[in-house]
This record gives C-alpha cells, structure tokens and sequence, in this order.
C-alpha cells in the first residue's frame, strides 16, 4: 500500500490551521467585547438601584415631614477626591456606591431632625462617622467627613475615601 506525499495537503493544513485561529481570536475578541458592555449594564444597575432606595427613603420623609420646613428631609452625600492622594479616583463606581449606601444608612436618624439643632447632631456625626472604616468586598476604606451643609431641608454632606486605614 501506498502512502501519498504530504506536500498535497501542506496547504489544506496551512489554511485549516489559520483558520481555527482566526475562530479562536474572534471569540476572544467577542468575548471581550460582550464583558465590557456587560460591566457598563452591572455598573449602571447598581447606580440605579442605589438611586432607588435613596428615592423610597426621601419619599418616606418628604411624607412624614411634608407640613414642616424646618426639618432635614433628604441626605445627599457626595465623594471627593482626596487631593494629592488621588484615592477616590482609584476606587471603582460600584465601590464608592456601596460604601455611600452604609454611610447612608448610618446617617439615617439624622433624617426629620431640626434644622436649627444641626450643630448637635453634626458634631455627633462627625465625631461618629469620620475616620470610620467600611468592609466591601473584603477591602477596608476609611471615610473622612469634608463638608456638611444644610440648605433648604436638604442635609449634603461631601465625604474623602481612602483604602484601608489611612486616616
């Protein structure tokens, strides 16, 4: 029996080969591609969802308060980066989302409080909540307390993350 040469299909095989590898780096392009859009989605969804349980909150006060004007209705805190530290830059969204949550809920009886009694209660709040470290995602970020400001029932606060205990 006769074996044929191999020179026939050298180029058969060549083509095969480039092909299977184009399929390989194609999938791995479409994979990459189909990850990226579906982080966006993920960080879009927490960014929503968070918004929505801070809407329900301020809906529940905006009811149970809505006769008195002189009472803190809604809390907004906002991140700011830490200067030269840069710290808030290096955190991811869904992080500084999270951890804006549990400082929300920690700050949650500052709600229908008196305007006009701030000062007692944002000593307390400082005193409290600044420097306090958050566990998320098994990762330490201390919080640091910048400005809180009160205006037209609205209790702002804008607050510095640093990973682990940097404070």
């Amino acid at each position: 029996m006769r074996v044929p040469p191999f020179q026939q299909f050298r180029r058969f095989s060549r083509m095969s080969a480039i092909f299977v590898l184009g399929m390989i780096v194609g999938s791995a392009v479409y994979n990459a591609i189909f990850h990226l859009g579906f982080n966006t989605l993920w960080l879009d969804n927490q960014d929503l969802r968070v918004q929505l349980e801070q809407n329900k909150r301020d809906i529940l006060t905006l009811k149970k308060y809505k006769n008195s004007s002189t009472v803190i209705k809604e809390i907004k805190i906002r991140t700011e980066d830490g200067g030269s530290q840069g710290s808030a830059n290096e955190l991811d969204s869904a992080t500084v989302k999270d951890i804006v949550r549990k400082m929300g809920d920690d700050l949650a009886p500052m709600r229908g409080r008196s305007v006009f009694e701030i000062d007692e209660d944002s000593k307390m709040a400082r005193l409290l909540l600044s420097g306090k470290v958050y566990l998320v995602r098994d990762k330490e970020y201390a919080v640091r307390i910048r400005t809180m400001l009160v205006m037209e029932g609205v209790l702002q606060i804008w607050i510095e993350i640093v990973p682990g205990k940097q404070l």
